[in-house]
């Protein structure tokens, strides 16, 4: 892999891929597979010497090519095939490998063995690890049709990309299951999902809506992906392109890494997608749901060509699930998206490149808050200067004269400029080429002999080559009991004061409203405007930053207003801000005022009430969380109230988690924020209960769960003066086969700061870097050396001991001549 000293561009090109077919036979026993693939490809431009295929730990077992003078060789990432004579550019040729692997990416095995409750296996891509599981050209500008077949015992069926077209035995005690993908996608877009799975169906059309998961989990599937019809409607509206693919299909696989893959036509999600009605509103699936399905047309339809463009990829999924968001809950949802996302933007203060960059070492360094949350406010930026209609219009451009191709950020500015007619040269240069974003330092005063407002905006961003001075409009809103002047200025210099004619003063004055720019702003009202703005239910984003400022100086009128606001807002979102900064407040009438806010019919809304009351060392927030665990059905919420437990540690509380620690629950939510609290608490009194719970349920917790027990014990114990039992069991877990529970095994040795677990930790610390556990290790190897170190105080007081220890060595010795001499005078 070149190094990030040098910038990556798109490889050459020198042969087009038409047709990967792809034969796959697992053993879920042993977690290989046997495969075999055929590449049809055509030379383009000039005669083709050779094509290089990205493949890793892959065991070659035959080789074969329509071209009779064809050689091969074997690298540790490439098999090069060589052709004598060279294939004639626009000649079709092939070649064909038969291999074995025994994945570490690419493809996963969950099975029964391992410890779940499904045997399964499935595949992930993207960025670059389908070349761990099939030879291939493993980037994002290689698009091609493609198909797939799959050979299974019975009881098991395989998904993969397109329409199925056959299932039937294949003479070996198999079923051999053929999928077809008809239109051309990007290889890291290739999937393969197979074993134990049941399904829901339902139609958007001619569509075929389909969700698969383990047949014990088919009960949550319809209210868990109820939204996916309506998010498919919503976007082939919004872009104007009917949805491009043969048909879509979700299916939720065991301990996968991420929340969910657009694999084209089947994507792959978290099984922790999954919920009860019990929970209510409180884990939706609804914004995974439309983040994936977005994807089909940006990602799949249309592709980056190359990672540095990922943006276009995950912006594009990133915003158009916010904007499903405000068409299905109402515009506030879009709204409260923008704002949070800012907010998480600008917590980033170190931000030292753009959003387009081409000096990465491994593409997954692309997958940042710069690709999701500033790619799809970029997006949004463009959508509020355009407008909804002449947006829709470029972007229906875009994806029509790109359909099925690669495609770069030039290739996005120039559907806007033909559609509008306007130059984007600037506008990418500063949101999408450039560094970060602008700072704005607001003043505002009011000359009541003139009627003039007059308003000052300073940019107080670092200005540098990469980070000219930002120019863009800027809309201002000044509000008064008779009069509303909303006004858009444009901002072109460091320093610039606005002034605007109103018959009375301003109640309220707010800078970029409706969020329309990513702009850092500081300006800061006075309280009375403050309370206006929190009052006001026509602007809920003006309401959260009210929540924000007062949540500097809560004195007793702030939280009168907030205890209202908790009790009255409309709008779900700013309830729960209202609870969090009173949780913030830390005074008697905060907690007084969310005590006297629990009647919430919104889950969420409750569920931030109890949590904030959790944040509060009092007797009254403990009897309040007691009782919530009593009266509350919601296991979401009760969870949330355990973990509020954990800074009241009597024995009461202590057998109150140990007691929800032997509490089935689905996804045993309720062990979990046990367990999680029992960490926060720190007590090795509770090692007891932990070793009690994994004796009693080890075998049917989750991995996640597992792995916390474990990381827990190992934190407990860290100070026991007799650890050897506790190492022991942790090492008992280290070659677990359960990837998540191994890596937690290993964290969980570094956490008992145990020397004498360091040299197994540096037999795996010496694996393979393809080896998750290497990170894992090294991570622990260096948590208990830090231990081990004597810090800088007892180094020095050492030090002052010795030196003392010299000089009365040195004085007694002087002692002793001085008394010899003058016993030795007579």
């Amino acid at each position: 892999m070149e190094s990030s000293k040098y910038r990556k561009y798109t490889p050459d090109k020198r042969f087009n891929i038409q047709h990967l077919a792809l034969d796959i036979t697992p053993d879920f026993s042993a977690r290989t597979i046997e495969g075999a693939v055929t590449l049809n490809f055509k030379a383009i431009g000039t005669p083709l010497e050779e094509i290089r295929l990205n493949a890793v730990d892959l065991k070659v077992l035959e080789t074969s090519s329509s071209e009779a003078g064809f050689k091969y060789q074997i690298t540790p990432e490439e098999i090069v095939f060589s052709f004598s004579p060279p294939i004639p550019a626009g000649k079709e040729a092939h070649v064909f490998i038969r291999y074995f692997a025994e994945p570490s990416r690419g493809v996963y095995f969950r099975t029964r063995q391992m410890g779940y409750a499904a045997t399964q296996l499935w595949t992930q891509g993207e960025s670059i690890e389908s070349r761990h599981w099939f030879p291939c050209v493993d980037h994002p500008i290689a698009k091609f049709t493609s198909e797939l077949t799959c050979h299974l015992p019975a009881g098991m069926v395989a998904l993969s990309n397109g329409k199925q077209v056959s299932a039937e035995p294949d003479g070996n005690g198999l079923t051999a299951f053929h999928w077809l993908q008809e239109k051309p996608h990007a290889n890291y877009l290739i999937a393969l999902v197979a074993g134990e799975l049941g399904k829901v169906e339902e139609t958007h059309g001619a569509i075929p809506l389909e969700f698969w998961t383990i047949p014990s989990e088919l009960p949550q599937a319809p209210h868990s992906l109820q939204t996916t019809k309506n998010v498919m409607e919503f976007l082939e509206k919004e872009t104007g392109v009917p949805y491009p693919w043969a048909k879509y299909a979700q299916v939720a696989i065991q301990d996968f890494h991420w929340g969910g893959m657009e694999n084209t036509t089947l994507t792959t999600l978290n099984d922790k997608t999954l919920h009860t009605l019990e929970t209510e509103n409180l884990f939706l699936s609804n914004s995974l749901v439309a983040h994936e399905l977005a994807h089909q047309w940006f990602g799949d339809f249309v592709t980056c060509k190359d990672w540095s463009d990922t943006w276009l990829n995950e912006g594009f999924a990133t915003y158009y699930d916010w904007l499903w968001q405000g068409s299905f809950g109402g515009h506030n949802e879009t709204l409260s998206a923008l704002y949070g996302a800012a907010k998480g933007i600008f917590s980033n203060t170190n931000e030292t490149r753009g959003i387009v960059w081409r000096k990465y070492d491994l593409p997954g360094e692309m997958f940042n808050y710069l690709a999701y949350p500033k790619g799809a406010w970029v997006l949004h930026m463009l959508r509020s200067q355009l407008g909804p209609d002449l947006y829709r219009k470029a972007i229906h451009n875009y994806l029509e004269k790109h359909a099925y191709q690669s495609v770069t950020t030039e290739d996005l500015r120039a559907a806007f400029e033909e559609v509008s007619g306007r130059s984007f040269e600037r506008f990418f240069d500063q949101w999408v080429n450039g560094v970060g974003s602008p700072a704005l330092e607001v003043n505002y005063s009011w000359d009541e002999k003139l009627k003039l407002a007059k308003i000052n905006i300073k940019q107080t961003q670092k200005i540098a080559e990469d980070a000219p001075l930002f120019q863009f409009p800027l809309e201002v809103r000044l509000v008064s009991k008779n009069e509303r002047l909303q006004q858009t200025v444009q901002i072109r210099e460091k320093n610039e004061d606005f002034y605007f004619t109103l018959k009375a003063t301003p109640d309220s004055v707010r800078i970029d409203p409706e969020l329309k720019v990513l702009a850092k702003i500081n300006f800061k009202p006075a309280r009375p405007m403050l309370f206006t703005q929190l009052a006001d239910e026509t602007d809920m984003v003006g309401q959260l930053i009210a929540l924000d400022q007062l949540a500097d100086k809560p004195d007793k009128e702030a939280v009168g207003k907030i205890r209202t606001t908790l009790q009255k807002a409309g709008y779900y979102g700013v309830r729960m801000r209202a609870a969090e900064v009173l949780q913030q407040t830390r005074s008697d009438e905060a907690l007084a005022a969310l005590l006297a806010s629990t009647a919430q019919k919104d889950a969420r809304v409750r569920n931030a009430v109890v949590k904030a009351v959790g944040g509060f060392y009092d007797k009254a927030a403990l009897e309040f969380l007691s009782s919530t665990l009593t009266s509350e059905k919601n296991p979401g919420i009760k969870a949330t109230a355990l973990l509020g437990l954990a800074p009241h540690q009597t024995p009461s509380t202590s057998a109150v988690l140990a007691a929800h620690l032997m509490i089935p629950s689905y996804r045993e939510r309720l062990s979990t924020a046990a367990v999680t609290a029992i960490k926060s608490q720190d007590d090795p009194a509770m090692v007891g209960a932990l070793l009690d719970y994994l004796r009693k349920r080890s075998s049917s917790l989750p991995s996640s769960t597992l792995g916390l027990c474990l990381e827990t014990l190992g934190s407990l114990q860290r100070r026991a003066l007799d650890k050897g039992e506790t190492r022991e069991l942790l090492l008992s877990y280290v070659h677990n086969p359960r990837e998540q529970v191994r890596l937690s095994a290993v964290a969980a040795l570094g956490n008992l700061e145990d020397s004498r677990a360091i040299a197994v930790l540096e037999t795996f610390g010496s694996s393979s870097a393809y080896r998750p556990e290497k990170s894992a290790a090294e991570k622990a190897l260096e948590k208990i050396r830090n231990v081990q170190k004597p810090n800088e105080e007892i180094k020095g007081l050492r030090t002052e001991l010795s030196t003392l220890r010299d000089l009365s060595r040195d004085l007694k010795k002087e002692l002793e001549t001085l008394k010899k001499k003058v016993e030795a005078k007579p």
